[in-house]
């Protein structure tokens, strides 16, 4: 059943983590302050206030990483208001064990 109120699908970062032995499709929406200093290597930047000019493929899954959860949560709201098949990860990088690879966005 659709609701106006349904909520976005998130997983774990660990959960995360399995995805990544595929190619998946991986957007950190920190600034890119933030992603220079550690971000996991798949990862796109596109910052929280710019999400709303991301232009990706309608029909994959998207995940949306940030520090703590909170902005890839409202980045994941408006990606899908637009038609994307979004997946919040929970706790973001503050909760990331995996590598990170730092150096320019």
């Amino acid at each position: 059943m659709f609701s106006f109120f349904s909520k976005t699908k998130s997983i774990t970062t660990t959960e995360l983590a399995d995805k990544l032995t595929s190619s998946i499709t991986l957007l950190d929406v920190r600034t890119p302050e933030e992603y220079r200093k550690g971000h996991i290597s798949s990862a796109q930047n596109i910052p929280l206030n710019k999400i709303s000019g991301y232009r990706g493929k309608k029909d994959t899954e998207i995940y949306v990483i940030c520090q703590s959860g909170m902005r890839s949560k409202q980045a994941a709201k408006q990606l899908r208001d637009q038609g994307y098949d979004v997946v919040n990860v929970k706790g973001g990088m503050s909760q990331w064990s995996g590598k990170v690879r730092g150096g320019k966005a």
